[in-house]
């Protein structure tokens, strides 16, 4: 998903200075948002002729090595002989994995700083939402009933996040600056400063103990997919919230809702879903402890990620060195 500003030309000493083969963009987003990228990707990479794949010649689709991504399908992929990586235009990079590993290409996600900081922004926001009681005081307005809650101050407040990568390191420091206990959970053990940082399976199982906040900011792989589960969410002390900003798939939706109608958990701010648009027929939308997002705790700006991928793809059209790329198997 989308947002734009306007693009910062790309350093000279990293323009190309020949005209290399057509660069495709491999996407199926629409007519507007394919527009909005191929205009900041020739911006911001002059002397590349980029153009969407369905435009391109079998002798072009021959000639690629280097491909851009925002939301491809696979047989995009097997029409592309040569393709030795592609640049993602967005952090998530969960659906082309698959395709990555039978064809055999490297794949780079996107890590945009713009994007970091609104994601950040994100979890401040709805760990206030939450910490602050709005979702109580709207259904006290529902019932036209006055009535002043309770409040504890943000340092009495434990926020955990469940991925300590780019984004959720940003989102502990963001919180925690803003005076609220924050812990972090990763596969292998890290180091934050001013964050009780756990990792491993005992360590999970210790944080979710100690939470009053869960945001999962985790990627979706074999091993986070139900991660939050029956067995995860009853060791989550008795009315704490969940945030979502992963993927929808890392929660189970069945054992999340059975947690909210017992009471075990007080509220979910969901923006990510299995299926996605969320179907007008899913229970989620009208849930009173459940807070509907259309998938827009961070959304993409399309100027900045295009200068990034262009310093990437000018970088490799100059020294042939690729930017780091995702581990296959783990998934991130």
């Amino acid at each position: 998903m989308l947002s734009s500003s306007n693009p910062a030309p790309m350093p000279p000493d990293l323009a190309p200075a020949n005209t290399y083969p057509v660069l495709p963009l491999l996407s199926q987003e629409s007519e507007s948002v394919q527009r909005k990228m191929l205009a900041d990707l020739s911006a911001a990479l002059p002397n590349e002729r980029i153009d969407l794949i369905d435009n391109f010649t079998t002798q072009q689709l021959a000639e690629v090595e280097v491909a851009i991504a925002a939301n491809p399908t696979p047989a995009m992929f097997e029409q592309l002989p040569k393709l030795q990586w592609v640049q993602s235009m967005w952090a998530g990079v969960e659906n082309m994995l698959e395709d990555a590993v039978l064809n055999q290409f490297k794949l780079v996600r996107l890590i945009d700083p713009k994007l970091t900081e609104a994601m950040a922004e994100a979890a401040l926001t709805w760990t206030l939402y939450l910490h602050r009681r709005i979702p109580e005081y709207a259904l006290l307005q529902r019932n036209r009933r006055w009535q002043q809650l309770d409040y504890k101050e943000a340092n009495e407040c434990r926020v955990s996040i469940l991925g300590l990568g780019e984004l959720g390191k940003r989102c502990a420091t963001r919180l925690a600056d803003n005076g609220f206990m924050v812990s972090g959970w990763s596969r292998n053990a890290k180091t934050l400063a001013g964050i009780t940082c756990y990792a491993g399976s005992d360590g999970l199982a210790q944080m979710l103990k100690t939470t009053d906040i869960l945001i999962l900011l985790l990627p979706l792989t074999a091993d986070t997919r139900a991660l939050i589960n029956k067995q995860s969410l009853a060791l989550l002390p008795s009315k704490s919230s969940l945030i979502n900003f992963s993927r929808g798939a890392v929660v189970d939706t069945n054992d999340l809702l059975q947690a909210l109608n017992q009471g075990q958990l007080d509220h979910a701010v969901l923006d990510v879903f299995d299926t996605e648009p969320l179907p007008a027929t899913s229970p989620l939308w009208h849930h009173e402890r459940i807070t509907v997002l259309p998938h827009v705790s961070a959304l993409t700006d399309s100027a900045s990620a295009a200068n990034i991928a262009a310093r990437h793809i000018s970088t490799y059209r100059v020294t042939g060195a690729l930017p780091s790329t995702v581990d296959l198997v783990q998934g991130y």
